[in-house]
């Protein structure tokens, strides 16, 4: 469950989309699904470090939130298929902008799969203290 949900948004139209599509799965989530429709299995292989719990938990409110669509089909055992909704779909640029970026400025971390802190390049740190001045 979220644990924070505003009825409002008034001044922060990213807040909103975040409280949607943020926290640490569910955009992983949405861009696993973009690329097929996934059963329950086939993405806790993708997502290795997600507890099953978790991913069940992402997976409703993404449905909830109409990114997402659950079919179950009448079968023994049950299966259960995730596919993405036209709603999701519109999120396609902007997971497809957020792959580029992190593969144009995170290239060395994505190969190692690296989960260490980034810590900016010398160039980086120095334009950042400029524009803090």
């Amino acid at each position: 469950m979220r644990k924070q949900r505003h009825q409002g948004y008034t001044h922060c139209p990213v807040e909103a989309a975040l409280d949607i599509i943020g926290g640490k799965w569910k955009s992983i989530i949405l861009f696993r699904v973009l690329e097929k429709t996934r059963r329950f299995n086939e993405l806790r292989k993708l997502l290795p470090k997600v507890t099953q719990r978790m991913l069940t938990n992402q997976l409703r409110e993404l449905e909830r939130d109409g990114l997402i669509e659950r079919k179950i089909y009448p079968q023994v055992p049950p299966k259960v298929e995730y596919s993405i909704t036209d709603l999701g779909k519109t999120l396609e640029p902007v997971l497809r902008e957020l792959k580029k970026w992190a593969e144009e400025q995170m290239p060395a971390r994505i190969a190692a799969g690296a989960v260490t802190q980034h810590t900016p390049s010398a160039g980086a740190r120095k334009s950042a203290n400029a524009a803090i001045k």
